[in-house]
């Protein structure tokens, strides 16, 4: 991606612009493009949109269950889920402390739905201790919430959640008549990085959300898939929401190509951003590093380790041009989380050439700030 912008003595400069904030900034392919122009459309409220149809179908039968419905995100597709499963008053639900559903969903389970959160530390790798969720799940009904519902995130920070944990997890679950929903918002990175099938990811859950709109270039959209009864419920519970859309197949001609067209291409988003992190790694550097064993799907978390330099001021230099040399007239962005951490993300347009353009500048910025 090449953009121009001004000096100071107001010359246009040709710069690369590698822009790794997040997967979110993918955009439609051409293939989604021309299939959202020739979308056969109807009312999806009375689900009369054939597009739509199409693909709620696929997407439950990629999945292994009975039926799924199109949402506008992961966050309305979480919340319908928690209001379906905790469907008395009263109940409570147990996720990481570091799930999104806890940190960037505004507290939608409290503020609409009336559920209680009970948030366990999370491990780095997305799980949490059985042994303290276990102590956390309530017995007492006059004095307690009730216990209903947990939430697995998966991927967890551009990591794959053990499948051992999850069978673990879910046989606790069973023993103690718990839902389990998964917010796989990039399940499909997990898929392809872990060489396990989503089918089999998900099989012990009872319901699931995945999103069109996290590297896989649709513009907007999340499926949440469960049972025949429970996605009925959920239309109910999407049009009190806001979310009953009309001729909603135009977007979901565009997942439809996602599915078969982005998908198979994550395996090279997660190469390029493992051959990012490497390259920062091989610096040496002792103040910037990147733990590479947990560069596992699309995601780069880079650690400063300096009292001298914030993740913030790290990425604003990034996306600075502060002189003519040539790796530093490159543009990256990212986003700082805390301030001693940054991520970047890739996703399917991230080509070859913007890696090596992303690696310069990394190489060049590292360099200047620890010689």
């Amino acid at each position: 991606m090449y953009v121009q912008i001004e000096t100071e003595t107001c010359v246009e400069d040709t710069i690369t612009l590698v822009d790794l904030r997040s997967d979110t900034i993918s955009k439609p392919s051409k293939s989604m493009r021309t299939a959202m122009s020739l979308a056969e459309v109807g009312d999806d409220v009375f689900g009369e949109d054939p597009t739509v149809k199409k693909l709620e179908e696929k997407a439950a039968k990629l999945l292994g269950k009975e039926a799924a419905i199109f949402v506008t995100s992961g966050t309305m597709g979480n919340l319908i889920a928690i209001m379906n499963h905790c469907n008395i008053r009263g109940c409570e639900t147990y996720c990481g402390e570091d799930s999104h559903v806890v940190l960037h969903e505004q507290g939608g389970a409290a503020q609409i739905a009336g559920v209680t959160l009970c948030p366990l530390p999370n491990n780095s790798d997305g799980t949490f201790d059985l042994k303290k969720f276990q102590s956390k799940i309530k017995g007492d009904r006059q004095h307690e919430p009730i216990s209903k519902l947990v939430i697995v995130e998966n991927t967890f920070n551009g990591k794959i959640v053990p499948q051992s944990w999850i069978n673990e997890l879910s046989s606790i679950a069973k023993k103690r008549s718990l839902k389990l929903h998964m917010d796989g918002a990039r399940l499909w990175n997990a898929s392809i990085a872990s060489k396990l099938s989503v089918k089999e990811i998900v099989s012990e859950f009872d319901s699931v959300t995945f999103c069109l709109s996290k590297g896989l270039g649709a513009p907007a959209g999340s499926l949440l898939c469960g049972t025949k009864t429970f996605i009925e419920n959920a239309r109910s519970i999407r049009k009190v929401l806001g979310g009953g859309m009309r001729q909603v197949g135009i977007l979901a001609a565009a997942g439809l190509i996602a599915l078969d067209e982005i998908v198979p291409l994550l395996v090279n988003d997660h190469q390029r951003a493992y051959k990012i992190a490497k390259a920062i790694n091989d610096l040496n550097s002792k103040i910037i590093s990147v733990n590479l064993n947990e560069v596992q799907t699309n995601m780069i978390f880079v650690k400063i380790s300096s009292e001298k330099i914030t993740s913030r001021e790290f990425v604003q230099r990034l996306k600075t041009t502060s002189t003519n040399h040539n790796d530093d007239k490159i543009i990256v962005r990212g986003m700082a989380l805390t301030p001693h951490s940054a991520r970047f993300v890739l996703y399917y347009e991230i080509d070859d050439q913007m890696v090596a353009a992303a690696i310069r500048k990394f190489t060049y910025v590292i360099k200047e700030l620890d010689p």
